[in-house]
């Protein structure tokens, strides 16, 4: 996934997440919170930017669709972190439904790793629009503060997002990458292809 090898502009873009951790960390550390949300709203760019260049360019793949949720991955943990550190208080305020909404994710990619021995890369609507809408609250709550309404919004679509992929995961039996969602992959003739050797 990391080889380089052959990456393509919307490769690079996904890559761009990855490498911006390290920045991002630092800006934690030196508790720059505007640098820090500025440079997150970067990434997160990134992330509509990269879909929409492979779609446009049609050059998806397996590897840019795992690519691009690794960096998903490194950049959501990074703003929640973030989150902790900046707005602690509403943090510790509201620990225990963050830890429900977030237990499911956990075993998600428990089964996920179990099954597939890596991340899935589904890159379902239910899943690119709690993306937008995680985003959404994190950044506004940076910039801002926290806002109630948009976070039980971003905890709904996040539990409904999560339920979704564990069902996938049970329906594929191989790896697959951009699966709208669970009533395309009914559709899907993937489901019943085994993986070449």
């Amino acid at each position: 996934m990391l080889t380089f090898k052959n990456f393509n502009i919307a490769d690079w873009f996904s890559f761009y997440r990855v490498i911006a951790a390290p920045f991002l960390v630092l800006l934690l550390c030196l508790d720059e919170r505007q640098l820090f949300a500025w440079f997150l709203l970067i990434s997160y760019s990134t992330d509509a930017i990269d879909g929409y260049l492979a779609r446009k360019l049609k050059i998806t793949s397996p590897r840019g669709s795992q690519l691009d949720s690794f960096g998903d991955q490194i950049t959501l943990v990074i703003g929640l972190v973030g989150l902790l550190i900046f707005e602690n208080e509403f943090i510790k305020s509201n620990i225990m439904l963050i830890a429900i909404a977030f237990a499911p994710y956990v075993v998600q990619m428990i089964i996920a790793y179990y099954k597939y021995g890596k991340a899935t890369a589904f890159h379902t609507y239910l899943a690119k629009l709690s993306a937008v809408i995680q985003s959404a609250f994190i950044l506004y709550a940076l910039f801002f503060s926290p806002n109630y309404t948009l976070f039980y919004i971003m905890i709904v679509f996040g539990l409904l997002e999560t339920f979704e992929e564990i069902v996938l995961i049970f329906m594929y039996d191989n790896w697959a990458s951009d699966v709208k969602g669970i009533y395309w992959a009914f559709r899907d003739k993937r489901r019943y292809k085994t993986p070449k050797n």
